[in-house]
């Protein structure tokens, strides 16, 4: 009897290990033996970038965004279209992304220090996290040891990734498939807090006629900005989604979006939907729960269907998936 049991709990062990083997579990600080230094290399070079290029910030938290929403959080955002594979980059939905070059930058400095060690995923999450903190937002304490796709998702991008003119419900939707709940969605929402809207994406709510729900007064101003009704994408004409702190990732949108000024239709839907509405007045009122719940919110996309390690790999450029 004694020995059925030992045996079934040894089958039961084995069985456990094997469904273990090659999965690639996030924990905190999963390269302090095989990279010591290197969530301390990447945030140096996100100042040292900042300092330089200050949107750059700005783009780190886009990356994360597009990145993680579709499928998994794998670095497939960053490569190139190349023997057989097709750019995200590609894909509509990524209109307007850049400062993908200094991504190599962070890469570089890190291979420098351990070669293939450190993979583009996590650099694509720890960098903006770290972006994050350089645009006056929360220190988000963030899990590492994601491994790089093998295959990019621009098929699939926009069956993952909410438009901006899309409808409140279908983003939560969206949103809720990787775990966020509403409460997470609008405080992620809060992330159009910095950066820019190209007027390509704004006209629809400013010609033939002003969308009702858009204060007339700042109409005007937007209309300065975008003058025409088919602006053309290669002048990169844009308006700045918060006037007032433009780069400062903070609460000020939400009082924006109170005061039917913020620009593009998904946003100006928070307001008047009863769902979301309670949670916006709430982080409009106080940016430390904006905060609390952006960190959140970052943490859950950003823990989104990690990649085993027998799926995924380190890429030695984050362009390309390894050829050997």
């Amino acid at each position: 009897m004694a020995s059925n049991i030992f045996t079934s709990l040894l089958l039961i062990s084995l069985l456990f290990l094997q469904f273990q083997y090659g999965k690639s579990e996030l924990q905190l600080d999963y390269y302090a033996q095989s990279c010591p230094n290197a969530e301390e290399i990447i945030k140096q070079q996100v100042i040292d970038l900042y300092n330089k290029h200050g949107n750059t910030a700005v783009s780190w938290v886009r990356n994360i965004f597009h990145d993680c929403v579709v499928k998994s959080c794998d670095a497939s955002l960053l490569l190139e279209t190349f023997n057989g594979i097709q750019s995200e980059k590609a894909s509509s939905r990524s209109f307007g992304m850049r400062n993908f070059k200094y991504v190599n930058t962070i890469k570089a400095a890190i291979e420098k220090e351990c070669p293939q060690t450190v993979s583009c995923a996590d650099i694509v999450a720890l960098s903006a996290r770290d972006g994050i903190v350089m645009l006056g937002g929360p220190r988000i304490e963030m899990q590492t040891g994601r491994k790089d796709s093998k295959e990019s998702y621009e098929a699939d991008v926009e069956d993952f990734l909410p438009n901006h003119n899309d409808s409140i419900s279908l983003v939560l939707s969206r949103f809720q498939s990787i775990g966020l709940d509403v409460e997470g969605t609008v405080a992620l929402l809060g992330a159009h807090s910095v950066g820019r809207v190209h007027c390509v994406n704004l006209v629809q709510r400013l010609y033939p006629t002003v969308d009702p729900s858009l204060d007339p007064h700042y109409a005007v101003y937007l209309k300065g900005r975008c003058p025409s009704p088919d602006p053309n994408p290669e002048e990169v004409l844009y308006a700045r989604n918060d006037r007032e702190t433009p780069m400062i990732l903070d609460n000020m949108y939400y009082k924006n979006v109170l005061n039917h000024k913020s620009l593009l239709l998904v946003d100006q839907q928070l307001a008047s939907d009863p769902i979301t509405l309670p949670f916006v007045q709430k982080m409009a009122d106080d940016n430390g729960y904006f905060h609390d719940q952006f960190a959140r919110a970052i943490r859950v996309m950003s823990e989104n269907n990690p990649l085993s390690d027998d799926l995924g790999e380190v890429r030695k450029d984050c362009r390309y998936v390894n050829t050997n």
